[in-house]
């Protein structure tokens, strides 16, 4: 009889991932039926997206196009390579990655995003040079109450888009590194030893995504009354959920499965199994998330209008009331 000290483990609960033809001969009643709900849910966000682009490319001027198309494009981005990697187990390194460079973009575009729909660089310093950038925002500074103001310039508003682009070019380049790292068999998301190169490659994507968050998040809280009539609170809220499921969901279900919280489940191991409940639920929230953001881009897009100074107000008040005098006498 075994007892608890000897009780075997199935070689599954120790194993790499399943293949997926080994995923596809397991599948019983439900799970055909989950995998074909979820991934019939991955096609429909990239078919939407794709319809998004069509609508984008006839309806929204030149200068936004790019822009949008790739703000809108994260969920639908995701949520493809979410599904691959659920159906290639062995694939989701890479996957994510693809995933992560992508939002990696899509964060420096977001801030683009903002400065377009105030009518670009130059209209937004003719709106915004007599005002102060708030700078004790998240995710750096939310707590530094006391860090002074910023005059808007133009060498505080190259600042901005350099802090956001570092992170579109780095977070790549630091992707490559990973990639011909692992081929070589030293980078293991796994190996969280002082030697390992994920354990010094990861914390510094991490300070670099904060980084390009901050810029975001100082424009956002500027101009967010601007563009309230654009939608602008809802477009940043589901930027940030995608950003919080992507990241911050996925690494937290990825630390259980490492500890071993997750219960294996063969032919998936712990770690694998995981891996694959976070796909899983990544292709469900990405295509609501789809859904969403097409009806908060949708629209028609007409410039904002011009801001006034007072002595302009002053002279149609006069003008006003001359017409008024005119019609009464």
């Amino acid at each position: 009889m075994n007892n608890g000290s000897n009780r075997s483990i199935d070689p599954s609960c120790t194993d790499q991932p399943p293949l997926a033809i080994d995923i596809i001969l397991n599948l019983d009643i439900f799970g055909l039926i989950l995998y074909s709900m979820l991934t019939f849910m991955a096609l429909m966000s990239m078919l939407v997206y794709l319809e998004e682009c069509v609508y984008i490319y006839k309806k929204v001027p030149a200068k936004k196009k790019s822009v949008i198309i790739w703000v809108n494009g994260a969920a639908p981005v995701i949520g493809t390579m979410s599904c691959l990697a659920m159906w290639i187990p062995r694939a989701t390194m890479f996957t994510d990655m693809t995933s992560a460079c992508y939002f990696a973009v899509v964060v420096f575009k977001f801030l683009i995003l903002m400065l377009e729909e105030v009518g670009g660089d130059e209209a937004f310093l003719r709106r915004a040079g007599q005002h102060k950038l708030k700078i004790s925002t998240g995710p750096c500074c939310c707590c530094c109450l006391c860090l002074p103001y910023v005059a808007i310039t133009r060498r505080s508003l190259f600042l901005l888009k350099l802090g956001s682009f570092q992170f579109a070019v780095l977070k790549i380049v630091f992707t490559i590194l990973s990639i011909v790292l692992y081929t070589n068999g030293l980078f293991d998301l796994s190996d969280l030893s002082i030697s390992g190169s994920a354990i010094w490659i990861n914390p510094f994507v991490g300070i670099l995504t904060i980084i390009a968050l901050w810029p975001v998040a100082i424009m956002f809280m500027h101009l967010r009354t601007t563009l309230r009539t654009l939608k602008i609170i809802p477009k940043y809220a589901m930027y940030q959920l995608v950003l919080i499921l992507s990241q911050l969901q996925t690494a937290i279900i990825n630390i259980l499965a490492l500890n071993g919280t997750i219960a294996c489940a063969p032919p998936f191991s712990s770690k694998a199994r995981g891996y694959m409940l976070s796909q899983q639920l990544l292709i469900l929230e990405m295509f609501i998330i789809t859904l969403v953001t097409r009806l908060l881009y949708r629209r028609q897009y007409e410039p904002l209008p011009e801001e006034e100074c007072h002595d302009n107000e002053h002279t149609k008040m006069m003008s006003i009331s001359k017409s008024a005098r005119t019609l009464l006498f």
